[in-house]
């Protein structure tokens, strides 16, 4: 036995200097085919000389990739029949959360149905710092990499993350992406989110440089890029918030970053003790917990969008409306759905807490007069109160935010207060989802 115990420490410490001897060829390997990665090129792009750097990211924005539908692709020139933007720029802007001094992009192509071939991507401040603008700051624009390349191609169904890349990310700040696709995409599923509520802009050829883009096309949509990342300082964390239109922002105003999700960043980020916190928005218009509606359903989606992220440590839940308003008007199915949808939540707790991240339930808003959901027979609302009492009750989250008792009308519980109340009896406008923002404990998050 003594011999043998000798042998296998041989045999592992030879393993282990193969690999050691190893790594550096691998760099000459590539380097000497031609290709612009070395070891030496590596060690630059990640900020360290290891394998492992020991820095930890955390996500300040991302948006939840979506199939796009046919509304929603590219305007004429930028869709043709077999592809998308070939030979074209693309100008985004977001909104940080957290701020670092160090950051990193994640492009997917998640619904595509071709591989994604990106050519060149910068970042830079926008114009004035504002949102949705086509043009940037002078000077401030800094090319993107991939391992050490300027292109990137991304296979069907997987995402890229960039390169890490020294830039002065202010919390709360609004940041431009450019993208140029030499030969565009060759099909006509792509990945997207819609509901961006923030402009973009599109001019045929290599603009990535540009400091404005005179002429552009431009519509309300991202497309491609999926988040933002920044070097974490100490006490930095994420949360996620996972919904639909509600959370997507129906409602708000273009351009205005004022969601209920960006109103709570503001809050957050005016208080010390919770200014390391970023907010992520993964929610869809149309978004459904059980069945797919636009996008996977909120359980298809959830290993992606909240387990995927980097630093995520909580997440709320505040979705289920469009499963009760899409299910039938009957005892018998709202029931059914009522159940279903306690049933998942519980899941969703389940598989949170196995990753160590904290889940807080929020309750079901009203809808009453609303033109598609609400039901003569009071069959919906039944749902939504056996819901939202279970949530409330169950002591299954680890906490509870009641949305529906601060913007229901104390006259007509079934409803909307008017104020709030964008004009179809289920979305917010900018006050309705203020309200929602400070409805959220800061102490959750200290």
């Amino acid at each position: 036995m003594k011999d043998g115990s000798r042998i296998i420490r041989l045999l592992a410490a030879g393993a282990l200097t193969a690999l050691v001897v190893t790594a550096p060829q691998l760099g000459d390997t590539l380097a000497g085919a031609g290709g612009e990665a070395t070891a030496g090129s590596a060690a630059s792009a990640t900020g360290t000389t290891g394998a492992w750097s020991g820095s930890r990211w955390v996500n300040t924005w991302v948006s939840m990739p979506q199939l796009t539908e046919p509304g929603n692709l590219p305007p004429d020139p930028f869709t043709q029949a077999e592809s998308v933007f070939s030979d074209s720029t693309l100008r985004q802007t977001v909104r940080a959360s957290v701020g670092g001094r160090k950051l990193r992009l994640r492009f997917s192509n998640a619904f595509g149905g071709a591989a994604l071939p990106i050519t060149k991507v910068s970042v830079a401040l926008p114009a004035g710092g504002r949102a949705g603008v086509s043009a940037i700051e002078p000077g401030s624009s800094q090319p993107v990499t991939f391992g050490g390349r300027s292109s990137v191609v991304i296979p069907v169904g997987a995402q890229m993350v960039s390169d890490p890349l020294t830039f002065d990310l202010k919390p709360r700040s609004n940041l431009s992406v450019t993208i140029y696709l030499a030969e565009g995409q060759a099909s006509t599923n792509i990945t997207s989110h819609p509901g961006s509520r923030t402009t973009s802009y599109m001019l045929a050829g290599d603009h990535v440089g540009d400091g404005d883009l005179p002429g552009a096309a431009s519509v309300a949509h991202w497309y491609f890029l999926s988040g933002i990342e920044v070097e974490a300082r100490p006490r930095m964390s994420a949360s996620v918030m996972l919904g639909d239109s509600l959370t997507d922002g129906r409602g708000s105003i273009t351009d205005a970053n004022n969601r209920w999700p960006d109103q709570l960043i503001d809050r957050l980020q005016s208080d010390p003790r919770t200014a390391g916190v970023a907010i992520l928005n993964q929610a869809a218009g149309g978004n459904r917990v059980l069945n797919d509606g636009l996008g996977p359903n909120a359980l298809a989606r959830f290993d992606r969008d909240v387990l995927a992220q980097s630093g995520v440590w909580s997440m709320i839940v505040f979705e289920g409306v469009n499963d009760i308003g899409t299910a039938p008007a009957s005892p018998q199915a709202q029931q059914q759905v009522a159940a279903d949808l306690i049933a998942a939540y519980d899941q969703i707790v389940i598989r949170a807490h196995a990753q160590e991240i904290k889940v807080f339930g929020a309750t079901l808003l009203p809808f009453g007069a609303n033109a598609g959901y609400d039901d003569p027979g009071g069959y919906r609302e039944a749902a939504r109160q056996a819901v939202n009492r279970w949530i409330r009750t169950s002591h299954h989250f680890d906490s509870v935010i009641d949305f529906d008792a601060v913007t229901r009308d104390p006259a007509q519980p079934r409803q909307l207060q008017s104020a709030l109340d964008v004009g179809d009896h289920l979305h917010l406008n900018p006050a309705g989802y203020k309200v929602l923002a400070d409805a959220v404990p800061s102490r959750l998050f200290r």
